[in-house]
C-alpha cells in the first residue's frame, strides 16, 4: 500500500511541478516551452489518474481480507515462476506484492476467478482471462477441518466460486 501511495504521491508532486512551469513559460511568452511543459504536464494528470485508480483498487483489496499471507507463489500459464511477500486475497481480486490483479470489473472478457482448492497446507487459486492463466498457492495455517470448512463457505458467499477441499 505504502508503494502506490508513495508513486501517486510523486506523480502528483511532478503534475504540479509541470503545471507551475507551463504557467512561468506562458507568463513569459515562451510558447513552444509553455506547449511542451503543459503536454507533459498532461502525460503526467493521466498517469496520476492511472495511479490513483490503482490505489483505490489496492485499498479495496486490502479493507475487505479474505485471506492474509506473508508470501505466495506465483505460476503464469507460460511457465514464469515468483515468490510475491504480501498476499492479500479478497473478493474484489488479490494483491501480490505491488501487483493487482481485480476479478469480475471487466465484463466477460476481464479477469475471473477460476477455481480454489483448499489441502491440508495450501490454498490453490486459479484465475485469468481468455489469453493468460494465473495459479497462486498460498499457505493457509488452518488446523482443524471446521476452519476450512468455515473459508470454503465465505469462498463461496463472497467469490461465488465453490472451493474444493482435498485431503482432509
Amino acid at each position: 500500500m505504502k508503494e502506490f501511495r508513495k508513486r501517486r504521491d510523486c506523480y502528483a508532486v511532478f503534475f504540479v511541478i509541470g503545471i507551475v512551469l507551463t504557467l512561468i513559460f506562458a507568463m513569459n511568452l515562451m510558447l513552444v516551452a509553455a506547449f511542451i511543459s503543459g503536454m507533459g504536464s498532461f502525460i503526467l494528470f493521466i498517469i496520476l489518474v492511472r495511479q490513483h485508480l490503482l490505489l483505490r483498487d489496492a485499498n479495496l483489496i486490502w479493507d475487505n481480507p479474505i485471506l492474509t499471507v506473508s508470501s505466495s507463489i506465483i505460476i503464469k500459464s507460460e511457465g514464469k515462476k515468483w515468490e510475491a511477500e504480501k498476499t492479500i486475497f479478497s473478493t474484489f481480486g488479490i494483491l501480490m506484492g505491488s501487483k493487482i490483479y481485480k476479478w469480475g470489473s471487466e465484463g466477460v472478457h476481464g479477469v475471473r476467478l477460476k477455481s480454489i482448492l483448499i489441502d491440508r497446507e495450501r490454498i490453490h487459486l486459479t484465475f485469468g482471462d481468455l489469453k493468460k492463466t494465473i495459479c497462486v498457492e498460498m499457505l493457509h495455517g488452518m488446523a482443524d477441518k471446521q476452519a476450512v470448512l468455515d473459508v470454503q463457505k465465505r469462498l463461496l458467499y463472497e467469490t461465488g466460486v465453490s472451493a474444493m477441499i482435498s485431503g482432509w
